[in-house]
This record gives C-alpha cells, structure tokens and sequence, in this order.
C-alpha cells in the first residue's frame, strides 16, 4: 500500500479559546495505482486532509505513513516525500512562477539534483503528457488560459516522477470541453503509468465515472469509505451534508420508484441507457 492515514486529528487554534477540529479521527488506506474520489461540502476538510498526505501540513495527533515508513518519524526524508507525492493546488497561479513554461516545469527536477539533460528529458516528457503544445513551451506561463495553466502545473509535478499524484479541483472555472480534456488526461496517468490519483471534486459525474473508490468528508470527519456505486445509494444522506448524486441517480430513482425494475447503482448515462434498452427487449409489449 502506498498511503496510510491513522487516527489523524488536526486542529486550527490549538490550546487557544478559537481552537476548532480541522480533521478528526481520520484513517483510510490507499492502495498502489488507485483511482481516489475525494468529495464534500466546503469546509469539510478535503484540502486540509490532502495536504497532510505529503507532509505540508502535520497532524496535531495521528499518524500518516508512506509505504509503510511513518512520515513524522525523526529524520523523515520530507523532501523525498514531496517528490514522490505531487500535490497540484486548486489555483494553479500558486505554483507558477518561473519566466517561462519550460523552465517552470524544469524547476522540480532541478531542485532533486539531476543533471541538465535529464531536466530537460523529464520537463519535456511531462509537458508531452499533459497535452500542451510545444509552441507554448517558451511562453510565460500568467499568458495561458486557466486549462492550460492547469496543465503546465500538473506537468511540473509530473516531472519530478511522483508515484502518488493528488488534484485539489484540477477543473475549477474551467469550461466542459477543457474539464474534459483535463480529465481524460489524468485518466491517461492513472491508466498507462499505474499511477495513484487521489481527486478533489465537486463534480459527483466526474468521480463516478472516474474513481475507483470516494472518501466522504463532512465536518472533518469521514463519512463515507467505498466504491461510488455503495456510496450513491446513500443520496439522501449525502443531501443531508450539502453534497449530492449524480443527476441520472435521481433519474433512475424516480424510475424505480415508478415500478420500473432497473438496477439501484447505477451512476453513469451510459449505464442507465444500457439497462433501460434492455428492459424495454424485454417487454413483450
């Protein structure tokens, strides 16, 4: 297993009068090459959480390990660490900096020592990744639109070679066509590198059509722990929290409901569109 959080508890304000729980009581495990959904309403604890799995933020109690190493344990390679769990913020102007595309890319690799023709393979290979045209290599990366910044983010992190790649709303503001795009090609990674994505999203389609498994987070505890089929028969408790399914669960409710006797997990249009031809064969009518 790559990643394994117990007992995490993270205050803000601690040993203050304002001292509030961030996170409580949090444990999961995550498996080598899984696609996570990681949802809940604002305020949940999602991007605190995340931030914790590589080291940026420590627990106030608990414990996280990394492939079995424990992360807070004296002389923890903390560097290591961040290399080889990439975390891509939500804004993508908070990791940009650097004169240029490329060079913006190169910094990772520049920062773990290698040598300037690997910098240059590696900042090449993750750009080439990541679907951004080579003629906007040389651009300043403030000159992109927000999809395409996205994408030069996700590229510098990709660069460094991480095993574990974490997305706080990789498509935020961005329209369908680009929130298409940007999933497809973090789909690619997880697909063709066996790479580990854990996913932060509002968007209940997106994670059902792309995670494996969803941890439920409300109020800074975890709710919910198991595949998105599992998790969606739990609507109306999801609703209860803020959060929502995915528009087609409420379709097929309302079919069922109906007496129409199609499946109760299904998440996806493609789904529904399958199990309602076959009924319909069905029918001797």
């Amino acid at each position: 297993m790559s990643i394994k959080a117990e007992h995490i508890n993270f205050l803000y304000g601690e040993g203050t009068a304002f001292e509030q729980y961030a996170l409580k009581d949090v444990s999961f495990e995550i498996e080598d090459g899984q696609f996570i959904g990681l949802i809940g309403h604002t305020g949940s604890g999602k991007s605190t959480l995340i931030q914790h799995l590589n080291g940026l933020l420590r627990a106030s109690s608990g414990t996280i390990y990394y492939n079995g190493e424990n992360i807070y344990q004296e002389g923890y390679n903390m560097r290591a660490l961040r290399s080889k769990v990439g975390l891509v913020f939500q804004y993508p102007e908070h990791q940009l900096f650097e004169i240029d595309v490329f060079s913006d890319v190169c910094f990772g690799p520049k920062n773990q020592g290698l040598e300037q023709d690997e910098i240059e393979q590696r900042a090449t290979g993750a750009l080439r990744a990541v679907g951004l045209p080579e003629k906007y290599w040389k651009q300043s990366p403030f000159e992109l639109s927000g999809g395409q910044k996205r994408r030069v983010a996700i590229a510098g992190v990709l660069a460094m070679l991480p095993e574990v790649l974490i997305l706080d709303e990789p498509t935020a503001g961005l329209d369908p066509r680009g929130r298409d795009e940007i999933l497809e090609e973090i789909s690619g990674l997880h697909r063709d590198r066996h790479m580990t994505i854990i996913l932060v999203s509002h968007s209940m389609e997106d994670v059902a059509r792309y995670a494996d498994r969803l941890i439920v987070m409300n109020h800074g505890e975890k709710l919910f722990d198991a595949p998105p089929r599992e998790v969606f028969r739990h609507y109306k408790e999801l609703e209860a929290v803020g959060l929502a399914a995915p528009q087609i669960t409420y379709i097929v409710q309302r079919l069922r409901a109906e007496g129409v006797p199609i499946a109760d997990d299904i998440t996806m249009v493609a789904e529904a569109k399958t199990a309602i031809l076959q009924l319909l064969r069905k029918d001797p009518k």
